[in-house]
């Protein structure tokens, strides 16, 4: 694999981030297009996007937003099929931790799916919600980390 983490700048790489959300949550888990895409995907510059290339073929793609003054908010993050296994999951959130550690924000906060909570727990992040809940028709627990 020719694997390439990409801060997104352009509509282009932004496409490639929406093509792999449509296919993880529109088309995989059922998610509507109108709850998955929002404000935050206005423009390259709406919110902090990640990608992760092989090649010239999108792999993973994330997103983190400011959350409020002193916290930072992990989003959409997908894993083509394909590439799951590899580690893409883990190398794209660290990159948004270094990314939010140069912006001096202390603390993480994400709305994992249940299935993934101990993928998060593995990565230093702690559950907060006392009680599962549903985003999208999915069921979330809200995690957090502090840098």
């Amino acid at each position: 694999m020719d694997l390439s983490i990409v801060p997104v700048h352009t509509e282009e790489q932004l496409r490639d981030c929406f093509a792999v959300r449509i296919r993880v949550f529109v088309e995989e888990q059922g998610v509507s297009p109108e709850e998955e895409m929002d404000d935050y995907d206005a423009s390259p510059s709406a919110a902090k996007h990640f990608l992760i290339m092989n090649g010239n073929e999108p792999a993973a793609a994330a997103r983190w937003i400011m959350y409020d003054g002193k916290t930072a908010k992990l989003q959409r993050i997908a894993v083509m099929k394909p590439y799951r296994g590899y580690g893409l999951g883990r190398q794209i959130i660290q990159a948004m931790e270094e990314d939010i550690r140069t912006q001096d924000v202390p603390v993480i906060i994400l709305d994992a799916q249940t299935q993934a909570e101990p993928f998060y727990e593995k990565l230093g992040y702690k559950t907060v919600s006392t009680e599962p809940f549903l985003d999208a028709g999915i069921w979330h627990v809200r995690m957090r980390k502090e840098l």
